[in-house]
């Protein structure tokens, strides 16, 4: 099997959200989910302040759907949403 690439843009409650204890948080879910250590991760101005997190990781096709990964981010306290933005082949 292939490796995916992996995009996840996670939505914080409000802009007051520590981001950096956030994105600690989703790396280790995003570790216990697919072993992956090998990240990038990059903050995005939504509106009034609020930033979205974006996290691209790759992860074996084998494991299958990232459906649990997105149900445990989205149990991290500060967070509003998880949503997988992009899923890619990765060749090579």
């Amino acid at each position: 099997m292939a490796d995916a690439v992996v995009t996840l843009k996670i939505m914080p409650e409000s802009p007051d959200t520590d981001l950096e204890a956030l994105k600690n948080a989703a790396l280790s879910e995003i570790k216990a989910f697919c072993n992956e250590t090998q990240t990038k991760c990059e903050e995005q101005p939504v509106a009034f302040g609020l930033k979205a997190v974006q996290i691209i990781f790759v992860m074996d096709e084998s494991i299958g759907s990232t459906e649990s990964l997105e149900t445990k981010i989205s149990e991290i306290s500060g967070v509003n949403s998880v949503e997988v933005t992009d899923v890619r082949r990765a060749i090579g």
